[in-house]
């Protein structure tokens, strides 16, 4: 799938904003093996959606939304990693949501409970992580580094851990703090049961429903993570969704859940100084090999190692300066992106960026009722005369403000409309300029129409 797919960076993998779709898809046709045909109904979408050429919908996505976006998932990473981090080696820390959790009632129980789970060992193995990960940012290391900065930190933590575990019991980390794979990962791998294909509608259902919020979450990983590429290459959007499309199709036949491309994965591999397709390819068979070959090694791992990881990627992801430059470039850009992170982190990636988008399409529509046209008003020989001269693109959008413009034009008066410059004039505006005209002569108003009086006249009338 690496070497369909037309991005350098971009690492796909199982999407958190798949899980509650999948989840419930899994309950409602009662069999996973019935659930991994709505998969691979996921995947032809896609697939036939790349064909048609239809993934430019990704284009149209404003830059404050996607930044927005990236700062929220950097947010997400931060806050739920800490609790690893620290060693909580319980996963019921965040269940009640990221916004809840600091509610009077969930902070009394969730903290005092926190508290009493925070283990010194791993505490140590995050610093330590943490201090190698800042240490082999930086550009003096950077000319040497041999060993990817996020291997040498697995490497050191699990030295680490065995190191503390000699020293002293008490700093020694606990089974649940600890990566935990199955010695053969493989053996209870499901197939999916092509007998149920026809005959329930809930399967094609379901299918399009996955590979429709597959497809916009790909869509907008792929956009974001174009923005992370320091070589600014642009991913062909349309290949993407058909490297997509055959991913979830062998994942339904080989027993897997839907896939997308992920921006943690790919700000990750950005972080760990990935620069072409081959770094995701590698990605995939080195973590197919180790899973298969050596999972004990791989229980060595702590999971506070990999939460410093994550919490680097999460800080680059949501730097204080984003929200300068963001802030700095006005409100029209700073409240789709801000507005965004609140969303999401209130409710789901897809949400936070319809809201962000919509906030966006209303700061276009306000610069579009005031930007088409100027009036102009003189006085000649005791009368008035009003210019009006419509700009560049003159839309449905100016329809009002443009209609109570010329019923404040005084009786009596000399009034001129310049279209002369206009690339495009909507019907809506040439029938209100029409049905003016006819009526300004009971008003004693001379109308002069340059560069519309021709369209206006074939258009109406």
């Amino acid at each position: 799938m690496s070497f369909i797919s037309g991005s350098q960076l971009a690492v796909s993998g199982p999407a958190a904003g798949l899980t509650t779709v999948a989840a419930a898809s899994i309950v409602s046709l009662g069999d996973y093996k019935v659930f991994l045909l709505a998969v691979i109904i996921a995947g032809v979408f896609q697939l036939v959606l790349g064909l048609l050429k239809l993934g430019g919908i990704a284009n149209y996505f404003p830059s404050a939304v996607i930044k927005g976006m990236l700062a929220a998932i950097g947010i997400l990473l931060i806050s739920k990693e800490v609790p690893y981090a620290l060693g909580y080696d319980r996963p019921d820390f965040w269940t009640s949501g990221f916004l809840k959790i600091f509610s009077s009632k969930q902070i009394p129980d969730n903290f005092y409970d926190f508290n009493h789970h925070i283990a010194r060992g791993t505490i140590i193995i995050t610093a330590v992580s943490l201090a190698l990960l800042i240490t082999l940012q930086n550009a003096a290391f950077k000319k040497f580094k041999v060993i990817p900065a996020p291997l040498l930190v697995v490497v050191s933590g699990i030295i680490l851990n065995f190191f503390l575990s000699k020293v002293t019991s008490e700093y020694s980390l606990k089974a649940t703090q600890l990566v935990s794979l199955p010695p053969n990962i493989f053996k209870n791998i499901a197939l999916p049961d092509f007998s149920k294909f026809f005959s329930n509608g809930e399967i094609w259902k379901d299918g399009f429903i996955i590979g429709l919020l597959a497809t916009l979450e790909t869509l907008l990983c792929i956009e974001a993570i174009d923005k992370l590429d320091k070589r600014n290459r642009i991913t062909p959007v349309n290949r993407e969704l058909v490297a997509q499309g055959i991913g979830n199709i062998a994942c339904g036949l080989l027993g897997a859940i839907p896939i997308t491309a992920v921006i943690v994965r790919g700000a990750a591999n950005v972080d760990a100084g990935g620069r072409t397709k081959l770094s995701s390819f590698t990605h995939g068979l080195f973590l197919l090999l180790a899973v298969a070959l050596i999972p004990f090694v791989l229980n060595m791992i702590p999971y506070a190692s990999l939460a410093a990881i994550l919490l680097i990627t999460g800080y680059n992801l949501t730097k204080p300066k984003l929200y300068r430059n963001m802030w700095s470039l006005g409100l029209k850009q700073f409240l789709p992106f801000i507005i965004t992170i609140m969303v999401i982190l209130a409710t789901d990636l897809l949400v936070g960026v319809c809201i962000g988008l919509l906030i966006s399409v209303y700061f276009i529509i306000q610069n579009n009722f005031k930007a088409e046209y100027k009036i102009n008003i003189t006085m000649n020989k005791g009368k008035e005369v009003c210019y009006i001269k419509l700009n560049t693109n003159v839309t449905f959008l100016n329809k009002v403000k443009l209609r109570d413009a010329l019923d404040k034009i005084p009786e009596g008066s000399i009034l001129t409309i310049d279209g002369g410059h206009c690339n495009f004039i909507d019907y809506d505006i040439l029938e209100i300029i029409s049905e003016f005209e006819n009526k300004a002569r009971d008003r004693d108003i001379t109308v002069h129409l340059f560069g519309i009086e021709k369209v206006s006249v074939t258009a109406i009338h």
